[in-house]
């Protein structure tokens, strides 16, 4: 059973995936790394979700990043958004993970911070 589930959104995200395992691999933290589009593919996502024993989700997400809130709305577990940069710098990426609607929390790193998302990931699992 993994700790933290990584989902990007594209293979296109690789770099940014790569800082994120790179840091729970040198801290000893289990993780399954995963590419599920919330919009190419919602019923493996879906699929994938209920069956997950994660404790944290890091979702990874460009332009229109719906990846981290679609997660959010479907677990009550924490879930930290990547921002990715692209054609608006991340700016795009950046204010869709921040700004989700009352209800639906997601904790927001900075564009292609995949080192931080998992540093919080690791913060948040010592809380237990």
């Amino acid at each position: 059973m993994a700790d933290v589930a990584v989902i990007s959104g594209s293979a296109s995200d690789a770099k940014i995936t790569d800082k994120v395992t790179k840091v729970l691999e040198e801290n000893n933290v289990s993780y399954d790394a995963q590419i599920i589009s919330a919009h190419r593919d919602p019923d493996k996502l879906d699929a994938y979700l209920k069956g997950s024993k994660a404790k944290v989700f890091i979702a990874i997400a460009g332009l229109s990043a719906a990846l981290p809130g679609v997660i959010a709305s479907k677990t009550d577990k924490p879930v930290i958004g990547v921002p990715v940069s692209g054609t608006l710098n991340g700016l795009d990426a950046l204010l869709a993970i921040a700004q989700m609607p009352k209800g639906v929390p997601v904790a927001c790193v900075g564009v292609d911070n995949g080192d931080n998302a998992a540093w919080l990931a690791i913060r948040i699992l010592k809380l237990k």
